[in-house]
């Protein structure tokens, strides 16, 4: 990564052909298409390194349509109860093969995991109804986010620059015009054409993730400060098989799909009681079964027992965590944990949001291919299509940088005592894991929308007289906890990861298995 000294407010101003805030799949897919069509790009991002993205966290694999694109399209409509946006869905399947072939096969070299007669081991995931993942081990994302950050790093027009946090967008009379990062104390701007969010997801705004910790949403905060329209923002999808405790970590959705099982306390396999998938039931569904099992028996583990082959030999990379947290066995305790969010910031078909010149992709963005509920190893196809459409698409826009009056940011308070970010994100995360979790009661999610909206007023109140990245990172994760809260009191009815609850009990019918 390059390590460059910035001009100063008074120097000559910075710009970029096109800017990527991010450093996950989506932003490295669209600089790379940017430079591809001749731009030159800058990507910026607070990450110092590859696993401060959460793409580099990804297990399970990469979804191809393996030449069945109508099959695929009917396994994500089904997974998000029938919620997903079709010609989204069409977009993502119809390119979703040569976007796989282009940079990952082609451009990157990935070396995806083969059988013994030299063919690709596609794997399948629970509500897959079909093998047509393509996986490294189960580390997908490490295998391919660092062999493609290499490859924009040494990119003749891209410049990556870390550690370098995007404190808000610069706007002018609807049009947005650059960010301004925290590279000096006062805030520096960088002026671009184009602007595209690949910001990332919001797991730090709950106690338990199998996000980064700096998962804080700020692209979709920025975004909608500055007025861009957010969509399905009530729906937060937690995964079912992440191992219980408080520093959990990803038990990957293709143990279920190669055969392992969940097991309630009293040692019943219990998810043929949910649903007719059983274990291959959609995510929603399966993170329900186990939180109930959890709370009438005291645990749930997943049986790695009955994996066709040996965990140890077929996932070496998650038996060897299990075997740093002392699990021995097959038997591994698994409980939810937030995962991903299915809304964001609304874009069309080539990213572009409702504010002219910006783009979001990747988690970040509200693509309308995942609806109320995502289906497994699709966050990565989308992040690796969205990209490179709205990469290509920032530079045939044809927008130069204009350097317009950004905002000014003075340090006027630096004792702002230490603790008061960390104090204010311990609130945050209880609100939200106690009413905006799996199940949701409307006169908690009202509870909740009160108490975010006093702690927000009591993080602008600082962040007017200073500017620190925590506080940024706070007010932004304010803002996504808030609209969280707009939406799901706004949506009444269960749907996907969106559930429910009241007095009268739970609102939606038994999901059906899709025929």
């Amino acid at each position: 990564m390059t390590d460059t000294q910035h001009p100063t407010r008074d120097a000559t101003p910075e710009t970029a052909g096109v800017l990527v805030v991010g450093s996950g799949i989506a932003g490295c897919a669209a600089a790379l298409a940017a430079a591809r069509e001749g731009a030159e790009v800058l990507l910026v991002t607070k990450a110092e390194k590859p696993d401060g993205a959460s793409t580099d966290w990804a297990q399970g694999g990469i979804s191809t349509t393996r030449g069945d694109p109508e099959s695929l399209k009917r396994d994500i409509l089904a997974a998000s109860d029938g919620t997903a946006d079709p010609d989204a869905i069409d977009v993502l399947v119809e390119h979703a093969d040569d976007a796989v072939e282009d940079v990952l096969l082609e451009t990157l070299g990935i070396e995806f995991d083969e059988t013994g007669d030299g063919e690709f081991d596609y794997t399948r995931e629970a509500a897959h109804s079909d093998h047509r993942i393509l996986h490294v081990d189960a580390a997908t994302g490490t295998h391919i986010l660092r062999p493609f950050l290499n490859h924009i790093d040494a990119h003749d027009r891209i410049e990556v620059r870390q550690d370098t946090a995007a404190l808000d967008l610069i706007t002018h009379e609807g049009r947005v015009h650059g960010v301004l990062t925290d590279e000096e104390p006062d805030g520096h701007p960088v002026f671009a054409g184009t602007t595209v969010l690949a910001t990332g997801g919001i797991g730090a705004l709950y106690t338990r993730s199998t996000n980064p910790d700096d998962a804080t949403g700020d692209g979709i905060a920025m975004a909608a400060l500055a007025g861009a329209e957010v969509e399905d923002m009530e729906y937060v999808q937690f995964h079912p098989t992440a191992y219980d405790s408080e520093e959990p970590f990803l038990l990957s959705e293709a143990l279920r799909g190669e055969g392992a099982v969940l097991r309630n306390g009293e040692g019943e396999r219990f998810m043929d009681d949910y649903h007719p998938d059983a274990e291959l039931a959609p995510r929603d569904v399966v993170a329900r079964a186990v939180e109930t099992e959890r709370e009438e028996t005291g645990e749930v583990v997943l049986d790695a027992s009955t994996l066709e082959g040996e965990f140890a030999e077929e996932y070496p990379a998650i038996a060897e965590k299990c075997r740093g947290r002392g699990i021995e066995g097959d038997e591994i305790p698994v409980a939810p944990c937030e995962h991903f969010l299915c809304g964001g910031i609304a874009v069309d078909e080539n990213g572009r949001t409702s504010l002219d010149r910006l783009y979001a992709v990747g988690e970040c963005a509200r693509t309308g291919v995942h609806g109320a509920n995502r289906l497994a190893s699709t966050s990565l196809l989308e992040g690796l299509v969205w990209g490179l459409r709205a990469g290509a698409d920032a530079v045939d826009s044809g927008a130069e940088p204009e350097v317009v009056e950004a905002p000014d940011l003075r340090n006027s308070d630096p004792d702002l005592p230490e603790r008061f970010a960390a104090e204010k994100s311990v609130r945050l995360k209880r609100t939200m894991d106690e009413y905006l979790g799996l199940e949701r009661d409307p006169d908690e999610i009202a509870r909740a929308s009160a108490v975010l909206r006093r702690l927000k007023g009591e993080v602008d109140a600082y962040i007017r007289t200073r500017t620190a990245r925590d506080l940024y990172e706070l007010r932004n994760a304010c803002v996504v906890a808030l609209l969280i809260a707009r939406a799901a009191g706004e949506n009444t009815t269960s749907t996907g990861c969106h559930y429910v609850v009241s007095d009268d009990g739970p609102t939606p019918e038994v999901r059906e298995a899709d025929d």
